[in-house]
């Protein structure tokens, strides 16, 4: 542990904490061959009277499902039934031990059942190695473990190559172990060869730049040949066409360089073979090393040397980074050598002898180049569009003609997209344009120009692209993708004729599914006149069910998806989904279904699990300079905001949304910015400022004025035009939802529109009320219920029913308290105090009125006078509006909801107890 006091301190203080009875977790993370392992082994060591569990994560088991948590849990899966028993019918399906369907959540809940229950006896450490390898689903299940183990003496420390903003550590305290310095690196040079001479010691702390792994490699080397002769010049190193190896510098590259050379050549053969091999088959590399001339000796040298070491039907290095530096510091000669005899043992059918085939040819190869791209199709059909990519560049650089290589390009093009290398996929796809424009470009790449567009955030560019590619398309899966995008990118520019357009070609068009066209299309038409009978509740039901059967590229944006009210069926269909895009590494995808799930999420009150949805795409999109993905994240983060109460990322949130979504005409984002600004102002209890910006989503011309967002916004600007005195604009949002509701049946419309109605006033309000929230599903919507019973509560308490008022207020503040909407909890809360019975409400503090500026004292006098707001703004020149801005602020600051209070308050005396009742 040369060199690493400040790592093993904050290791040694997280054990000291839990032996205190607290929790918690570390990432450490950093270049390969850094010291993160032997940091795991010396916390291990350290607590000896823990329950210590660990697991080295391996890259061939990172795409099996829970295969992390298989090897973690091994010694106490005993304790496994000692859970509840959804929890352990959850762990045990993760575990393999049963058939049954896995759910994710229930799976991290019963893991930090399983180590909260251990730790009841002692301590519990978690180690877990080679985080960057761990599949999805175990690494997922530990970030949720690692967030929630504070109150138990539980403590997780994992090690990754990456920081962990980019994985699913996000959120957990993180170390970033750096390399050594000149001192400890010499002293562990010292240590591992203390036969080293001094200047072979100085090269290899030189060479090795500080990284652990590396100086234990070179002091081995060290034993074979002096490093005093790695001054000469090296040979460009060449890629691996078929793995995906660590990156090395060529400093090591030069120290293993040496090391090779220092072997007999039948020796340097077989670990250049091993190198070169790359899955491990010790079998294949011993066939290819016996045609080569290499024997059983050469084994002995090479494994003697400790490059490789071979265990059962496996050849190994002792970590990647030596496999890499072998293969790039051999030469181009010598790879190629490898390639060709490790191609010469294996069927012709096998894609490791084409990989190996492409690796050796160094010019035009046709038939290579054929071989690749029935590699990348076998890829693509099972998910690997890595592979795809990779194999379809290659193939392009081994073609014959220009129009075969612009065909290549144009499908690797589409399959780096899928990948999420949005960079590399444009720069193929121009490449492709270049070299022999046509139609093909268009079939082989799926369509991709306007696809890119879109998710760029130019819609309608994307739309004239994606118009013209589905006339040239072959392939009906294809066309209907390429529709219902350009479908998508007219409903973001608010043009229903350009919408109705791709639909219409879609239904002319010849292509399986075509007959399930005429029912979904009606969820892409967001206009509430349309001429259609009146639907019932079971009309409802139908859509939902319709929404399960229907293929995902039928349905409508996720906010038109809400607006019909099919945003349940949508969420299960998108989470279904995921899973199966994670393991295909289909990142664009999974991109845009995470930016979805977030708003459907957000509306169905889970919000913890939105934040993440749309933290995760936002990372992916931004990565792939997808703007138009990214805002839709932003917009989902900003409406969680919103409702929280944190203005200042709403700001930030809208402002980048609109920077972009503005110039570029992209409405719906702008109107999603819009709502989200409005929604703020509202929940701070600025009214007039919120009505301000929510008239913009229906005022015709405006950057903002959409009809989906409109609608979904109804309510908000109902609410905003009540309280300002418009209740011109509060009747016609109101005739928007009962015109929606007649046309769609959705039940948060049809609550919204009740709520409307209670708002306006008149001699049904109650009524009105109280068919807000018998709506059959309305509280599939959490906050939209809960305001509906705050509004009741509040108007109950108005008409002076205290009991009755106090249990609708009470449900509401349940609600916005586990939901985390702290503008809403507190007004609710200030309205609960004024329920309460007169010995529990003091009087209202004097001292309070020098809170007020010297605006707000004079409008507080004239309204305790009963003076109405017009009557206020004429006396002191100034617009009804602001007097309803000062009042606001006076009641916030006064802890006070009317003017009979303000008179009281006034006058330093209370209500009368029957008033208050």
């Amino acid at each position: 542990m040369f060199g690493r006091r400040e790592e093993t301190a904050v290791l040694d203080e997280l054990l000291s904490q839990a032996r205190d009875g607290t929790g918690g977790a570390l990432v450490l993370w950093g270049e390969p061959g850094i010291g993160k392992s032997a940091l795991l082994r010396y916390v291990h060591d350290q607590a000896g009277e823990f329950i210590r569990l660990s697991y080295s994560a391996t890259r061939p088991e990172s795409d099996l499902a829970f295969a992390g948590l298989h090897g973690l849990l091994r010694p106490v899966t005993d304790r496994v039934e000692s859970l509840a028993t959804a929890q352990a019918t959850a762990l045990r399906a993760a575990l393999g031990m049963s058939g049954e369907p896995t759910n994710r959540l229930l799976v991290g809940a019963a893991v930090l059942s399983l180590l909260c229950g251990l730790a009841e006896r002692q301590p519990v450490l978690v180690v877990v190695d080679d985080g960057q390898w761990l599949d999805a689903a175990t690494a997922l299940c530990l970030g949720i473990v690692a967030r929630r183990l504070r109150a138990h003496p539980v403590v997780v420390v994992l090690a990754d190559h990456s920081r962990p903003a980019v994985r699913l550590w996000d959120g957990l305290a993180d170390m970033r172990v750096e390399s050594l310095t000149d001192e400890s690196a010499r002293r562990l040079v010292t240590t591992v060869a203390p036969l080293a001479d001094e200047p072979t010691a100085r090269n290899i702390v030189a060479e090795a730049g500080g990284n652990p792994l590396a100086l234990h490699e070179l002091a081995t080397l060290a034993t074979l040949a002096t490093l005093a002769s790695l001054e000469g010049d090296l040979d460009d190193a060449e890629h691996h066409q078929g793995a995906e190896r660590p990156p090395v510098g060529p400093r090591l590259r030069r120290a293993f360089r040496a090391g090779i050379e220092a072997l007999s050549p039948p020796a340097q053969l077989l670990t250049v073979l091993a190198a070169a091999e790359g899955n491990g088959d010790r079998l294949t590399v011993q066939r290819a090393g016996c045609a080569s001339g290499a024997d059983d000796d050469a084994w002995e040298e090479a494994t003697s040397a400790g490059l490789v070491h071979v265990v059962g039907n496996r050849v190994e290095f002792r970590h990647p980074i030596v496999s890499r530096a072998v293969y790039e510091g051999c030469g181009a000669t010598a790879r190629r050598r490898a390639h060709r005899a490790l191609a010469a043992t294996l069927p012709d059918e096998t894609e490791e002898r084409v990989w190996h085939l492409a690796a050796v040819a160094h010019d035009r190869d046709e038939n290579v180049a054929t071989l690749l791209e029935q590699t990348a199709a076998r890829s693509r059909r099972r998910g690997d569009t890595v592979t795809a990519a990779r194999a379809l560049r290659r193939a392009a650089e081994l073609s014959a003609t220009p129009i075969d290589v612009s065909q290549r390009l144009a499908e690797a093009a589409r399959a780096s997209w899928d990948t999420g290398c949005a960079a590399t996929a444009e720069r193929l796809l121009d490449d492709a344009e270049r070299l022999a424009p046509g139609a093909h470009i268009a079939r082989r790449s799926q369509g991709l120009r306007g696809i890119i567009e879109f998710a760029r955030g130019m819609p309608e560019l994307a739309y004239h692209h994606l118009i013209t590619d589905l006339r040239r398309v072959q392939d009906p899966g294809t066309a209907l993708e390429l529709g219902t995008t350009a479908m998508r990118a007219a409903w973001s520019i608010g043009r229903g004729d350009l919408r109705a357009g791709a639909l219409e070609l879609l239904l002319e068009l010849d292509i399986e599914g075509r007959a399930g066209l005429p029912g979904p299309p009606a969820w892409w038409s967001d206009d509430a006149s349309a001429d259609t009978a009146p639907v019932d509740a079971s009309e409802g039901n139908d859509a939902e069910a319709r929404a399960r059967t229907t293929m995902p590229p039928l349905l409508p944006p996720t906010p038109l998806g809400l607006a019909w009210g099919i945003d349940k069926p949508m969420g299960d269909t998108l989470r279904r989904r995921m899973p199966h895009l994670r393991r295909r590494r289909e990142r664009a995808r999974l991109a845009v279904a995470l930016a979805q799930t977030a708003m459907l999420d957000n509306v169905a009150g889970r919000w913890a699990e939105a934040e993440s949805s749309a933290v995760e795409g936002l990372r992916l999109a931004e990565a792939m300079g997808a703007d138009h993905i990214a805002s839709h994240c932003r917009t989902s983060l900003g409406w969680l905001a919103a409702a929280r109460g944190d203005e200042r990322t709403v700001a930030e949130a809208t402002a980048r949304t609109l920077e972009t979504s503005l110039p570029r005409g992209v409405r719906a984002l702008s109107a999603a910015a819009y709502w989200t600004r409005g929604m703020a102002s509202l929940f701070h209890e600025r009214p007039d400022e919120a009505l301000d910006t929510l008239v913009r989503l229906a005022e015709p011309g405006h950057g903002a004025e959409h009809p989906t967002f409109a609608l979904l916004a109804a309510l908000d600007t109902a609410e905003a035009a009540v309280h300002v005195g418009r209740h011109d604009l509060a009747e016609e949002r109101a005739r928007a939802l009962e015109a929606w509701v007649r046309r769609t049946g959705a039940s948060w419309a049809r609550s919204a529109a009740h709520v409307t109605r209670a708002l306006l006033g008149g001699p049904r309000v109650e009524n009105a009320f109280r068919a807000a929230l018998d709506v059959p599903g309305a509280r599939s919507h959490p906050l939209l219920h809960a305001r509906a019973q705050l509004f009741y509560g509040e108007w109950l308490r108005r008409r002076r029913r205290r009991i009755d008022a106090r249990a609708q207020i009470g449900g509401a503040i349940e609600v916005f308290d586990r939901l985390g909407a702290e503008p809403l909890h507190r007004r609710a809360q200030r309205e609960q105090d004024l329920t309460g019975p007169p010995g529990r409400r003091g009087s209202p503090d004097i001292g309070e009125v020098s809170r007020l500026t010297v605006q707000e004292q004079r409008v507080a006098e004239l309204a305790a006078e009963q003076l109405t707001n017009r009557e206020i703004a004429v006396q002191l020149r100034i617009s009804h509006r602001t007097v309803g801005h000062h009042l606001g602020n006076v009641f916030a600051k006064l802890g006070i909801n009317t003017r009979t209070e303000l008179s009281y308050h006034r006058a330093g005396s209370e209500p009368r107890a029957a008033e208050r009742r």
